[in-house]
């Protein structure tokens, strides 16, 4: 029995730090809307479990009241191995957000996918109940950034510091020429936020500082995200990732049972496809720890009140 399926019955007290006068310590909470508007939640990640692992109790609280979510997957979480993996990756994905949706998906999902041109881009659109995700494919940068030789060391890291002046999907469905041209791409995904609707959006924490040692791929998605978030007046929380580890634990039972239940559906299809490729299993004590931990700190970018 995984040792993960035990913290489905241990309380954990929610606590919250400051830093920096911004609050670390992500509480349930909603913004109120802008009459017309709905609110919308954007995911910003890197890999296909990164929102269950660092932020998942948050996006289920969001999904839950909700409102209209968007994930978009920088890339396609290869880790340097062929499309078996990634594929997989992306099913398993989707049966998270079915989770966090109450809606029933089946591994192929090829009932609610479809290819959408953005920007000439061509990218994956897989609709479930009121979310939209989006998977641009970008190969996996390896921990730290230099990137994989099946994909020619390409990286979102060179991308951003301009050691490389493209970037290619791994199906080769799409280039994106320059990090101005990602971002253009993410910022159409997300939508026009001048619209009389409130956008949140939730990604990586990319300051080492607050976020040490992380995935260089999770702090190129927070640095995408710092890049637009003034343009687009988004409010942000960046969420700490790897070194939520070494943090003291914050969640209720009830967030550690959302946690759990969206990772370990994501982890199961995982699993299914090959045993070896159960994430859990490489690191049981990291991913029983992220369970119990969800750590972020909020920007604030635009009048809205804070109803927490």
């Amino acid at each position: 029995m995984y040792l993960i399926q035990s913290l489905l019955s241990r309380p954990y007290r929610s606590r919250a730090i400051a830093i920096v006068a911004l609050a670390f310590g992500i509480a349930p909470s909603a913004y109120t809307q802008n009459s017309g508007g709905a609110p919308l939640d954007a995911v910003i990640v890197a890999h296909q479990d990164d929102w269950q692992l660092f932020m998942g109790d948050v996006v289920a609280q969001r999904v839950q009241a909700g409102h209209r979510l968007v994930f978009v997957y920088l890339t396609a979480g290869d880790d340097g191995r062929d499309s078996v993996y990634w594929a997989t990756r992306e099913r398993a994905a989707l049966r998270s957000t079915g989770i966090a949706t109450g809606t029933v998906v089946g591994d192929s999902s090829a009932d609610q996918c479809s290819i959408v041109r953005v920007l000439d881009h061509a990218i994956k659109k897989c609709s479930i109940a009121n979310t939209e995700s989006y998977f641009l494919r970008l190969p996996d940068g390896h921990r730290n950034g230099i990137g994989f030789a099946r994909h020619s060391y390409q990286s979102l890291r060179k991308l951003r510091r301009n050691r490389v002046s493209s970037i290619s999907a791994v199906d080769g469905s799409a280039v994106y020429n320059g990090w101005a041209d990602l971002r253009s791409t993410v910022d159409s995904l997300i939508g026009d936020s001048s619209t009389a609707r409130i956008v949140t959006v939730h990604t990586s924490d990319p300051s080492v500082v607050i976020n040490p040692h992380d995935h260089f791929d999770h702090r190129m998605a927070g640095l995408l995200v710092y890049d637009s978030r003034r343009k687009n007046k988004w409010n942000v929380t960046y969420y700490a990732g790897y070194a939520l580890a070494t943090r003291a634990p914050n969640r209720t039972g009830e967030q550690v049972r959302q946690k759990t239940s969206l990772f370990r559906a994501y982890d199961n299809v995982m699993t299914q496809a090959n045993p070896k490729w159960s994430a859990y299993r490489e690191r049981p004590a990291f991913y029983s720890q992220c369970m119990m931990r969800t750590y972020g700190r909020r920007i604030l970018l635009s009048p809205v009140k804070d109803m927490r």
